[in-house]
């Protein structure tokens, strides 16, 4: 079953089916509401948004239920964003069918032309219907990729910290300064690497910039403990910073800090960010330290401005 509250994908299709029922042209947007009815979401519910904020899940849920009824031929759409039921949609509809899901929707040529136009590139069509080439029934298209990109990222992540753990100390270092940079603080890698360059124990001690320039300093502590690190290492780590005459400090590990070491950090005056080993991949990949780019998918959508015919004529 799937984590969420909001419904699954197909529960929307027949809900919607019988909402544009009364013969009459509708928005999609418009429906959202009535459809967040008809399936009793709570307000939680509809707040539920896809990880890339675009979209809540239940309206994207209700635009790609849209785009599958049209492609089963149930439903048509005269204008942009807008659907009317059509002639098959309302037969359908006569017969008070109890649930419309993707295996209902596959009795029509044109659903399957469009569920298998992938297999149909490399000449497989046959197989991909005996094999279910349909989409995984409980969540749109977006929310699968947004998906297997969060599983792939989360791969990523745990092969990073593993490599980390396992470079040199002056290679952590230089992996410090380069996350740093590349989160805008130190100025130049000269400068930077002046700041922060003094050798620890697995790790770097010293200042860095706050920014370019340098009105303010941050304390940096940067090791790599096998174990948690507990209040005891982020409370002299607090007491070094008035060695420095700093406010505000970074402390970085490879491992993870305990709760106390978190309830410390939230009880005193100065300023200290803990980054454990998932933050601190999360960061690298986020500023590009130590990852690249192996493959890039572009979404795209029609542009509909380009269609319109009367655009720019007087």
């Amino acid at each position: 079953m799937h984590p969420m509250a909001v419904p699954e994908f197909q529960a929307f299709l027949l809900p919607l089916l019988a909402a544009t029922g009364d013969g009459q042209e509708h928005r999609l947007r418009d429906l959202v509401p009535a459809l967040e009815d008809i399936l009793q979401l709570t307000d939680e519910d509809r707040a539920m948004r896809l990880s890339s904020g675009a979209q809540t899940i239940a309206q994207n849920r209700v635009y790609w239920s849209g785009t599958y009824l049209r492609k089963a031929g149930l439903l048509t759409s005269p204008a942009r964003g807008t659907v009317v039921i059509t002639e098959e949609g309302r037969r359908v509809l006569n017969t008070h069918p109890s649930r419309i899901d993707n295996t209902f929707l596959r009795q029509y040529p044109s659903f399957q032309e469009f569920v298998t136009g992938t297999a149909q590139t490399t000449g497989d069509r046959a197989s991909a219907l005996a094999t279910d080439a349909l989409p995984q029934a409980e969540v749109s298209p977006e929310e699968r990729i947004e998906s297997g990109w969060r599983e792939i990222r989360s791969v990523l992540g745990q092969d990073l910290l593993e490599t980390v753990k396992k470079v040199s100390p002056r290679f952590f270092e230089r992996l410090v300064v380069d996350v740093l940079l590349a989160m805008g603080y130190g100025g130049s890698r000269t400068d930077a690497s002046r700041l922060v360059g003094k050798a620890g124990d697995g790790g770097i001690d010293g200042t860095i910039s706050e920014d370019k320039l340098g009105l303010d300093v941050v304390y940096v502590q940067a090791k790599r403990w096998e174990g948690s690190v507990g209040r005891e290492v982020v409370q002299a780590f607090a007491g070094s910073l008035e060695g420095f005459r700093a406010r505000k400090g970074v402390l970085i590990t490879t491992s993870h800090f305990t709760a106390t070491a978190h309830d410390y950090v939230g009880q005193i005056a100065a300023k200290i960010v803990l980054i454990d080993g998932p933050r601190l991949v999360d960061l690298m990949i986020e500023h590009n330290v130590g990852v690249e780019t192996a493959k890039a998918y572009e979404l795209k959508k029609i542009d509909h401005d380009y269609f319109d015919e009367g655009a720019g004529l007087a």
